[in-house]
């Protein structure tokens, strides 16, 4: 079990407005997984802890204890082709 990882989740869903269900609904999962996950029953793969950290628009360092600041803001780029990265890091560094 990844230290306070299912309290993490369950504060994360709670304050996204979302229950267990929606959040199965959401990753295609069951419910009981999901349940499991805030239980610490069970611990997610890295596949699921990454659509958790899209979903909840956090890092995986956050989720794994690594980084304690929830505030860093996730950006899914998938399905941006390499021309359109390349601009949106040249924003983000016209920003900085």
């Amino acid at each position: 079990m990844i230290r306070e990882l299912p309290e993490k989740l369950k504060k994360l869903r709670i304050s996204h407005g979302l229950s267990q269900k929606q959040v199965a609904e959401r990753l295609d999962l069951s419910p009981s997984i999901v349940s499991g996950y805030e239980t610490g029953e069970r611990t997610p793969s890295t596949e699921v802890l990454l659509s958790l950290s899209y979903l909840y628009n956090v890092s995986t360092d956050y989720l794994l204890g690594r980084n304690t600041d929830a505030s860093h803001t996730i950006l899914n780029t998938n399905g941006l082709t390499d021309p359109q990265l390349q601009a949106l890091q040249a924003f983000i560094n016209t920003l900085k």
